[in-house]
Protein backbone atom coordinates (compact mmCIF):
# COMPACT_ATOMS: atom_id res chain seq x y z
CA UNK A 1 0.00 0.00 0.00
CA UNK A 2 1.40 3.23 -0.69
CA UNK A 3 1.62 5.93 1.57
CA UNK A 4 -0.51 8.91 0.85
CA UNK A 5 0.17 11.57 3.21
CA UNK A 6 2.88 12.73 6.11
CA UNK A 7 2.31 11.91 9.56
CA UNK A 8 4.50 13.95 11.88
CA UNK A 9 5.14 12.63 15.52
CA UNK A 10 6.11 16.33 17.40
CA UNK A 11 8.13 15.00 20.76
CA UNK A 12 8.41 17.15 23.38
CA UNK A 13 10.30 15.90 26.58
CA UNK A 14 10.01 16.92 30.18
CA UNK A 15 5.98 16.37 29.68
CA UNK A 16 6.29 14.72 26.44
CA UNK A 17 3.63 15.88 24.08
CA UNK A 18 2.70 13.30 21.49
CA UNK A 19 0.61 15.13 18.82
CA UNK A 20 -0.55 13.90 15.79
CA UNK A 21 -2.24 16.49 13.68
CA UNK A 22 -1.57 19.07 11.44
CA UNK A 23 -0.47 22.23 12.80
CA UNK A 24 -3.47 24.76 12.29
CA UNK A 25 -3.74 26.77 15.58
CA UNK A 26 -7.86 26.81 14.94
CA UNK A 27 -7.73 22.72 15.49
CA UNK A 28 -9.17 22.18 18.48
CA UNK A 29 -9.14 18.85 18.63
CA UNK A 30 -9.68 17.85 22.04
CA UNK A 31 -13.09 19.59 21.77
CA UNK A 32 -14.19 16.91 19.54
CA UNK A 33 -12.97 14.18 22.21
CA UNK A 34 -15.40 12.56 24.32
CA UNK A 35 -15.13 12.76 27.64
CA UNK A 36 -13.20 9.93 29.69
CA UNK A 37 -15.34 7.89 32.86
CA UNK A 38 -13.33 6.38 35.61
CA UNK A 39 -14.14 3.23 34.26
CA UNK A 40 -13.27 3.83 30.15
CA UNK A 41 -9.41 3.90 29.48
CA UNK A 42 -7.91 6.11 26.17
CA UNK A 43 -7.33 2.60 24.58
CA UNK A 44 -11.16 1.71 24.34
CA UNK A 45 -12.20 4.58 23.64
CA UNK A 46 -9.88 5.68 20.69
CA UNK A 47 -8.78 1.87 19.89
CA UNK A 48 -6.03 1.45 17.68
CA UNK A 49 -4.20 4.65 15.60
CA UNK A 50 -3.97 4.86 11.68
CA UNK A 51 -2.40 7.22 9.56
CA UNK A 52 -5.25 8.84 7.25
CA UNK A 53 -3.40 11.49 5.01
CA UNK A 54 -1.57 13.95 7.25
CA UNK A 55 -2.91 13.24 10.47
CA UNK A 56 -3.35 9.94 12.78
CA UNK A 57 -6.81 8.84 13.56
CA UNK A 58 -8.86 7.10 15.80
CA UNK A 59 -10.53 3.96 15.55
CA UNK A 60 -13.39 6.52 15.04
CA UNK A 61 -11.64 8.32 12.02
CA UNK A 62 -10.95 11.15 14.32
CA UNK A 63 -7.88 13.18 14.41
CA UNK A 64 -6.63 12.56 18.06
CA UNK A 65 -3.96 14.28 19.99
CA UNK A 66 -1.97 12.67 23.17
CA UNK A 67 -0.01 13.61 26.30
CA UNK A 68 2.26 12.13 28.36
CA UNK A 69 5.44 11.05 29.36
CA UNK A 70 8.70 10.19 27.84
CA UNK A 71 11.02 7.72 30.61
CA UNK A 72 14.58 8.29 30.68
CA UNK A 73 17.39 6.47 28.90
CA UNK A 74 16.92 2.80 29.92
CA UNK A 75 20.73 1.66 30.67
CA UNK A 76 22.22 0.31 33.56
CA UNK A 77 23.15 2.57 36.40
CA UNK A 78 22.29 6.04 34.27
CA UNK A 79 19.65 6.69 36.97
CA UNK A 80 16.38 6.72 34.97
CA UNK A 81 16.19 2.65 35.07
CA UNK A 82 14.68 2.64 38.79
CA UNK A 83 11.86 4.41 37.69
CA UNK A 84 10.70 1.42 35.11
CA UNK A 85 8.22 0.16 37.09
CA UNK A 86 4.26 -0.50 37.31
CA UNK A 87 3.81 1.71 40.02
CA UNK A 88 5.30 4.72 38.09
CA UNK A 89 3.14 4.34 35.02
CA UNK A 90 0.05 4.08 37.60
CA UNK A 91 0.89 7.27 39.43
CA UNK A 92 1.39 8.83 35.96
CA UNK A 93 -1.84 8.24 34.43
CA UNK A 94 -3.82 8.93 37.77
CA UNK A 95 -1.85 11.85 39.12
CA UNK A 96 -0.84 13.53 35.83
CA UNK A 97 -3.30 12.21 33.72
CA UNK A 98 -0.90 10.93 31.38
CA UNK A 99 -2.20 9.50 28.17
CA UNK A 100 1.02 7.93 26.52
CA UNK A 101 4.44 7.10 28.15
CA UNK A 102 7.32 6.05 25.99
CA UNK A 103 9.88 3.65 26.97
CA UNK A 104 13.29 4.69 25.97
CA UNK A 105 15.61 1.86 25.23
CA UNK A 106 19.17 2.91 25.81
CA UNK A 107 21.30 0.71 22.64
CA UNK A 108 24.73 1.81 22.63
CA UNK A 109 26.00 3.75 25.36
CA UNK A 110 27.05 2.09 28.24
CA UNK A 111 25.02 0.03 30.15
CA UNK A 112 22.76 -0.35 27.20
CA UNK A 113 20.67 -2.89 25.24
CA UNK A 114 24.21 -3.96 23.42
CA UNK A 115 26.02 -4.33 27.01
CA UNK A 116 22.94 -5.91 28.74
CA UNK A 117 19.84 -6.73 26.26
CA UNK A 118 18.14 -8.96 29.46
CA UNK A 119 18.08 -6.02 31.73
CA UNK A 120 17.11 -3.32 29.32
CA UNK A 121 14.45 -5.53 27.22
CA UNK A 122 12.61 -6.36 30.70
CA UNK A 123 12.80 -2.98 31.75
CA UNK A 124 10.59 -2.09 28.58
CA UNK A 125 8.67 -4.65 28.52
CA UNK A 126 7.87 -3.76 32.56
CA UNK A 127 6.49 -0.37 30.96
CA UNK A 128 4.73 -1.72 28.04
CA UNK A 129 2.85 -4.09 30.17
CA UNK A 130 1.75 -1.80 32.81
CA UNK A 131 0.39 1.07 30.10
CA UNK A 132 -1.58 -1.83 28.78
CA UNK A 133 -3.00 -2.80 31.99
CA UNK A 134 -3.72 0.57 33.00
CA UNK A 135 -5.21 1.02 29.10
CA UNK A 136 -3.08 3.97 28.04
CA UNK A 137 -0.98 4.33 25.12
CA UNK A 138 3.17 2.95 25.16
CA UNK A 139 6.11 3.97 22.30
CA UNK A 140 8.37 1.04 22.19
CA UNK A 141 11.71 3.05 21.77
CA UNK A 142 14.89 2.44 20.36
CA UNK A 143 16.46 5.49 21.96
CA UNK A 144 19.66 5.32 19.85
CA UNK A 145 21.87 7.91 17.71
CA UNK A 146 23.71 5.30 15.38
CA UNK A 147 20.53 2.58 14.70
CA UNK A 148 21.87 2.14 10.97
CA UNK A 149 25.08 0.43 13.16
CA UNK A 150 22.89 -2.43 14.21
CA UNK A 151 20.23 -2.62 12.14
CA UNK A 152 20.01 -6.44 12.61
CA UNK A 153 19.96 -6.29 16.35
CA UNK A 154 17.03 -3.76 16.10
CA UNK A 155 15.46 -5.79 13.78
CA UNK A 156 15.58 -9.21 16.36
CA UNK A 157 14.27 -6.40 19.44
CA UNK A 158 11.13 -5.64 17.17
CA UNK A 159 10.97 -8.93 16.00
CA UNK A 160 10.05 -9.95 19.62
CA UNK A 161 7.89 -6.67 20.92
CA UNK A 162 5.93 -7.22 17.51
CA UNK A 163 5.23 -11.32 18.49
CA UNK A 164 4.77 -10.05 22.45
CA UNK A 165 2.88 -6.82 21.60
CA UNK A 166 1.22 -6.72 18.12
CA UNK A 167 -2.20 -7.27 18.91
CA UNK A 168 -2.56 -4.57 21.72
CA UNK A 169 -3.70 -1.51 20.17
CA UNK A 170 -2.03 0.24 22.89
CA UNK A 171 1.39 -0.22 21.62
CA UNK A 172 3.12 2.02 19.09
CA UNK A 173 6.86 1.20 17.73
CA UNK A 174 9.69 3.79 17.25
CA UNK A 175 12.12 2.72 15.01
CA UNK A 176 14.90 5.26 15.83
CA UNK A 177 15.24 8.10 18.19
CA UNK A 178 17.57 10.61 16.93
CA UNK A 179 19.72 10.37 14.00
CA UNK A 180 22.31 12.31 13.89
CA UNK A 181 23.64 14.54 10.33
CA UNK A 182 22.90 11.78 8.02
CA UNK A 183 21.46 11.21 4.72
CA UNK A 184 17.95 10.45 4.76
CA UNK A 185 17.76 8.44 1.15
CA UNK A 186 20.54 6.88 1.42
CA UNK A 187 21.09 5.68 4.89
CA UNK A 188 18.00 6.37 7.06
CA UNK A 189 14.97 5.18 4.47
CA UNK A 190 16.95 1.61 4.07
CA UNK A 191 17.45 0.97 7.58
CA UNK A 192 13.44 1.94 8.44
CA UNK A 193 12.02 -0.11 5.65
CA UNK A 194 14.34 -2.98 7.20
CA UNK A 195 12.74 -2.73 10.05
CA UNK A 196 9.25 -1.82 9.24
CA UNK A 197 9.29 -4.94 7.17
CA UNK A 198 9.76 -7.23 9.91
CA UNK A 199 7.70 -5.82 11.85
CA UNK A 200 4.98 -5.39 9.20
CA UNK A 201 5.93 -9.32 8.97
CA UNK A 202 3.72 -9.88 12.29
CA UNK A 203 2.09 -6.77 13.39
CA UNK A 204 0.18 -5.50 9.71
CA UNK A 205 -1.42 -2.48 11.13
CA UNK A 206 0.34 -0.96 14.56
CA UNK A 207 1.39 2.31 14.38
CA UNK A 208 5.54 2.61 13.50
CA UNK A 209 6.97 6.29 13.75
CA UNK A 210 10.38 6.43 11.84
CA UNK A 211 13.10 9.26 13.00
CA UNK A 212 14.45 11.99 10.35
CA UNK A 213 18.05 13.30 10.43
CA UNK A 214 19.57 15.94 12.47
CA UNK A 215 17.53 14.66 15.65
CA UNK A 216 14.95 13.99 14.22
CA UNK A 217 14.33 17.79 13.20
CA UNK A 218 14.44 16.98 9.19
CA UNK A 219 10.95 16.20 8.31
CA UNK A 220 10.87 17.43 5.32
CA UNK A 221 13.85 15.30 3.82
CA UNK A 222 11.54 12.44 4.47
CA UNK A 223 8.60 14.48 2.48
CA UNK A 224 10.67 14.89 -0.33
CA UNK A 225 11.11 11.01 -0.34
CA UNK A 226 8.67 9.11 1.69
CA UNK A 227 8.56 5.58 2.43
CA UNK A 228 6.38 3.72 0.46
CA UNK A 229 4.78 0.30 0.31
CA UNK A 230 3.54 0.73 4.50
CA UNK A 231 0.80 1.40 5.16
CA UNK A 232 0.61 3.49 8.97
CA UNK A 233 3.72 5.03 8.92
CA UNK A 234 4.48 8.27 10.87
CA UNK A 235 7.57 10.47 10.96
CA UNK A 236 9.63 12.14 13.69
CA UNK A 237 10.12 15.84 14.63
CA UNK A 238 11.74 16.68 18.28
CA UNK A 239 10.93 20.21 19.24
CA UNK A 240 12.86 21.67 22.00
CA UNK A 241 11.75 25.15 22.79
CA UNK A 242 14.64 26.78 24.40
CA UNK A 243 16.74 26.25 20.54
CA UNK A 244 13.96 25.43 18.32
CA UNK A 245 11.67 28.42 16.88
CA UNK A 246 9.69 29.44 13.77
CA UNK A 247 12.42 27.94 11.32
CA UNK A 248 11.56 24.49 12.48
CA UNK A 249 7.84 24.95 12.81
CA UNK A 250 8.23 26.75 9.43
CA UNK A 251 9.67 23.27 8.10
CA UNK A 252 7.40 21.01 9.82
CA UNK A 253 4.45 23.12 8.05
CA UNK A 254 6.43 22.61 5.27
CA UNK A 255 6.48 18.77 5.05
CA UNK A 256 2.73 18.62 6.14
CA UNK A 257 1.69 20.74 2.76
CA UNK A 258 4.35 19.17 1.02
CA UNK A 259 1.58 17.84 -1.40
CA UNK A 260 1.83 13.63 -0.41
CA UNK A 261 -0.87 14.49 1.87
Amino acid sequence: MKITGLHILFLFFILTCFTFHSCDKNNNISDNLPLQSEDTTVVQIHGLLQQNGNKIVDKNNEPVSFAGNSFFWSNDNWGGERYYNPEVVSWLKDDWKTTIVRAAMGVEDPGGYLENKTANKNRVKTIVDAAIDKGIYVIIDWHSHHAEDNTNEAALFFEEMANLYGEYDNVIYEIYNEPLDISWSTTLKPYAISIIATIRSIDPDNLIVVGTPEWSQRVDLAAADPITGYSNIAYTLHFYTVYHQQWLRDRASAALESGIA
